[in-house]
């Protein structure tokens, strides 16, 4: 079963950056070919015609079965010289049969060496065979008697095994680099192997491979499954790696045993594609992995590197087979899921407990600093958009967890010159709904005062909407809760959120940027939207708050600091500053990843481009299921290149306390990202503007 994000794009030409192998990214996949207990040329064909299946889908490695050659449910047969010899001639006809096909294939044999046979993984390339790694852990247990036939490899370092006349590296101490495609380095292990506590491939790891492979028979049993999932979820997430793994399926021997054929692949944690189980015919399980976003982990992650050292820097001691392999240039598409909303929570058996988690930790977090600060009251601004609802919906559920009445909160709403009825009505039917402290301030007299004493043009009548005239709303909004929270014994709930500080769309000092806690400060819009959603059809409040959150939802985002232009359009953040759902994607890939600006356009491009392919978050409104095109990507993630390098670090670097939310990130100068204020943008814009074209539309496109 393939799982793809999409397919290639005629029009897209011969564009390097359509190219997954530009992005540091290597096409793999598993395969259970058809195979027939003990009848070698039976298996051989099963094998080359999955590569050649393989080869057309443009497949870079091809990861089959443990003994798929000669199969794995044969017992005492693997001491026959007969099939013996027969293994090893098939496997020097795989070999010699992979000049024409461009994936590296891992190939399961019993081979012969010194009097021992040996459970083994061939590595084949473009007509070579590169290797030979032995498994090291036999198992000897309940339905396995390994130790009967084979000898373990453990101690098998630094040797050749000849193998149809030919003599190749042989041992557990090899890795397999490519030598023209940066980053795809390979580790082998063979079933048992994984189950032990200490993997050889953690071992392959530290010594540099970011692909880890595994050819297991491994009969299946009920709750196995979830068992080998487990296994390769926590290797490739704890050996900061791919972690690829094919089981034998339909074919193998069922005296006494039966078989799934179970492929996956995994990347620091995370499923990226699935065979079929107890399927009679042949899986091909295909998914794109990220080499260059393993590595980056890596140099990320200290620890990593720590381990390396503590293990007597594995590097040193293992060879390195260098190989070139040749795959095909050009668009090939993207075999891979990427979340359109990094940032929500997308598994959906568990989405209740993950929203549950994000919501909780805010209210966890405010709980905190309340005790802390022995406040009388909680003040907040309320517009009746979306981040001052969302923080309010979390000060109430922490006035309900510590028993205090919704009262203690003091709810302010403050039109300006341009805040409409809409939302002003949505603001006092919010504070009511909750049954908090409201209030009403007009801030239009004391701003006309000031703009007066500042000699500004709208004092005298000119419509003059700049910066100035919408700070000084948003300034006196501020100024007002600072010093209502010390008229009431309080503390200032600021509303702002992560997206936001990433684009600096905040007024500095006294104003949006600037509170006592800032509880939305690790919650970006994107998931500060969902998160509503969630409040409502999980009924976290009652039916008359949750219709007032829908309507909210359904609102233009907008600062309402400019009154509407004559055809009565109203001011809209998301045509000056660009789509959040876009920008929260450009945040996550640059804080989290530290994806250089042409790589997430490459993965924008492909998560964005047609609303009707790859998955949504669940509930999520089709009305609001956008598409965007390369031209629009690389319009708007040039703007937030400048925003977010260069213009808005300052107001990042002096932000008040909040609770990280999000494993993707946040953004105060004391928890995730560190960054001077004086920096400037030229290298990213130089980068996203030398390697992504215009459009995908190219001129010599046919």
């Amino acid at each position: 079963m393939v799982s793809r994000n999409d397919q290639s794009d005629r029009d897209t030409g011969d564009h390097p950056f359509f190219d997954l192998h530009q992005h540091g990214m290597v096409r793999v996949a598993t395969s259970t070919p058809k195979t027939r207990t003990a009848d070698i040329d039976y298996n051989v064909d099963g094998i080359l015609a999955e590569a050649e299946r393989a080869h057309e889908a443009r497949v870079d490695l091809v990861v089959y079965p443990e003994l798929c050659v000669s199969s794995y449910a044969i017992d005492d047969l693997h001491l026959q010289s007969a099939l013996l010899d027969a293994a090893e001639a098939g496997v020097a006809r795989i070999v010699a049969a992979s000049a024409d096909i461009d994936p590296v294939l891992l190939i399961g044999a019993p081979l012969r060496h010194n009097g021992r046979v040996y459970n083994c993984a061939a590595v084949v390339a473009r007509g070579q065979l590169l290797g030979v790694v032995p498994k090291s852990f036999l198992p000897n247990y309940r339905e396995y008697y390994e130790k009967r036939w084979f000898a373990h490899g453990r101690e098998i370092r630094g040797m050749e095994i000849a193998v149809a006349g030919q003599a190749v590296p042989f041992g557990v101490d090899l890795i397999f680099a490519a030598s023209n495609l940066s980053g795809f380095m390979l580790h082998v292990e063979i079933c048992e192997d994984y189950w032990a506590p200490t993997p050889p491939s953690t071992q392959g790891a530290l010594a540099g491979a970011t692909v880890l492979a595994n050819l297991s028979a491994s009969n299946i049993t009920i709750g196995k499954s979830d068992e080998r999932h487990l296994l390769a979820r926590a290797q490739s997430s704890r050996a900061v790696a791919a972690y690829l793994y094919c089981a034998s399926g339909y074919g193998e021997s069922t005296t006494d045993l039966a078989w799934d054929g179970q492929g996956m692949i995994y990347e620091l944690g995370d499923l990226l594609a699935e065979s079929e189980r107890f399927s009679l015919n042949a899986e091909l399980c295909i998914a794109d992995v990220d080499c260059e976003r393993i590595l980056a982990e890596r140099a990320r992650m200290q620890t990593f590197n720590d381990a390396a050292e503590a293990a007597g820097r594995p590097e040193d001691s293992f060879r390195t087979i260098s190989f070139a392999f040749a795959p095909s240039d050009g668009d090939r598409g993207l075999v891979r899921p990427v979340r359109r909303f990094p940032f929500v929570p997308n598994r959906q058996h568990k989405l209740d407990e993950d929203c549950y988690e994000a919501f909780n930790i805010q209210v966890d977090g405010l709980m905190r600093r309340l005790e802390a600060t022995h406040a009388k009251s909680m003040v907040i601004g309320i517009s009746g958009g979306l981040d001052s609802t969302h923080a309010l919906i979390v000060a109430a559920k922490c006035c309900d967890r510590l028993g205090l009445p919704r009262s203690f909160i003091r709810g302010y709403t403050m039109p300006g010159f341009a805040t409409s009825d809409h939302t002003k009505s949505n603001a006092w039917k919010l504070m009511k709904a909750l049954g908090i402290t409201a209030e009403e301030i007009d801030i239009r007299p004391a701003a006309t005062r000031m703009l007066e004493d500042m000699q500004h043009p709208f004092a005298d009548g000119e419509p003059v909407h700049d910066v100035t005239f919408e700070n000084v709303q948003a300034g006196l909004r501020t100024d007002y809760l600072f010093r209502l929270a010390g008229h009431h014994s309080g503390f200032v709930i600021g509303t702002g959120d992560l997206s936001e500080l990433a684009l600096g769309w905040c007024t500095y000092g006294v104003g949006d940027q600037m509170s006592h806690y800032a509880v939305n400060s690790g919650v970006p819009k994107t998931l500060i939207q969902y998160l509503i959603r969630w409040a409502v059809s999980t009924e976290q409040f009652d039916p008359t708050t949750d219709e007032v959150l829908l309507s909210i939802l359904d609102t233009e985002i907008s600062p309402e600091l400019v009154p509407p232009g004559e055809g009565g359009e109203i001011q809209s953040t998301e045509s000056i500053i660009g789509p959040y759902e876009l920008n929260d994607f450009f945040l996550h890939h640059t804080i989290r990843w530290g994806q250089r600006p042409s790589k997430i356009a490459f993965l924008a491009w492909h998560a964005w481009k047609d609303a009707k392919a790859g998955l949504w978050p669940a509930e999520f409104p089709e009305a609001k299921k956008n598409e965007y095109d390369l031209a629009t990507i690389r319009e708007w993630l040039e703007k937030f290149i400048k925003r977010f390098f260069a213009f808005s670090q300052f107001k990042r670097s002096a932000i008040p306390n909040g609770p990280k939310v999000s494993a993707g990130g946040a953004l105060s100068p004391r928890g995730d990202w560190r960054a001077p204020s004086d920096a400037v943008a030229d290298v990213w814009l130089k980068e996203l503007r030398d390697k992504v074209p215009e459009s995908e539309k190219l001129p010599d496109a046919r």
